[in-house]
């Protein structure tokens, strides 16, 4: 008897009944998925040693079907009091379509998959989420091939990202948080920000950064410290000795 699986069953080859299942998959998502925004990430000035960039920006918003895969809620750390104030972090998986992805937005932007940085913007909730992982064999080779993409977001924190989509609810971002500094900085007569010669930082008007609390604010830590640490207090295990 010869080796090998038997060539009546294996159909990981067979491009017809590869077609069949992509385009149910793709059915299925148009049934049950929800319209989406796909954001792709641009960059302005990227630092090739730490890959950061302090310039992205977003230009474009494809629309596209997802199926939200986390179908019992948002996941993730959810909503947390930290160190720095109340923060959010909900985290939700989006199910996309290989074909569709191509076809809506890889054929425009010359790419075959989606990228961590991209965002996706959620029309129901008018939430945008951040892309952190994507996971390429979420279903894991059905009849010999991929057909989706499963892209793990979390819920995107502004970090002075441009915004001109032509989604108001996206593009209203840059609107809101971003610092202008030619409204409060100091200028010269030519119309340049005067910078600070160590570090580079624009030097504002003073009345401003008291306003907005932008100067610094070491003193009123150190004050409000002092009051949380009473050294005139008795040590109770010190038998009657002061600290």
């Amino acid at each position: 008897m010869g080796t090998g699986t038997n060539f009546y069953f294996n159909n990981f080859q067979a491009s017809n009944e590869q077609g069949v299942i992509e385009d149910l998959i793709i059915e299925s998502i148009k049934i049950y998925g929800q319209d989406m925004h796909y954001l792709p990430r641009r960059y302005g000035k990227l630092d090739e040693v730490y890959t950061e960039d302090a310039a992205s920006f977003y230009d474009r918003a494809y629309p596209i079907e997802l199926y939200i895969k986390s179908v019992d809620g948002f996941q993730g750390d959810g909503d947390f009091l930290s160190k720095f104030g109340v923060e959010i972090r909900d985290r939700v998986t989006f199910t996309m379509a290989r074909r569709i992805f191509s076809d809506e937005v890889g054929s425009n932007e010359g790419t075959t998959r989606p990228y961590e940085g991209d965002l996706i913007y959620f029309p129901l909730n008018k939430k945008i989420f951040k892309i952190m992982f994507v996971e390429h064999e979420a279903i894991f080779y059905q009849l010999g091939s991929l057909q989706t993409f499963d892209v793990i977001c979390e819920l995107f924190e502004y970090s002075g990202e441009t915004f001109s989509t032509g989604i108001p609810e996206v593009d209203i971002l840059t609107k809101k948080y971003e610092f202008d500094f030619t409204d409060a900085g100091l200028m010269t007569e030519a119309g340049d920000i005067l910078v600070d010669e160590t570090e580079g930082i624009p030097i504002l008007f003073e009345e401003y950064a008291q306003k907005n609390d932008l100067l610094d604010d070491g003193d009123m830590f150190q004050q409000q410290g002092n009051t949380f640490l009473d050294f005139t207090e008795i040590d109770p295990f010190a038998e009657g000795r002061r600290w």
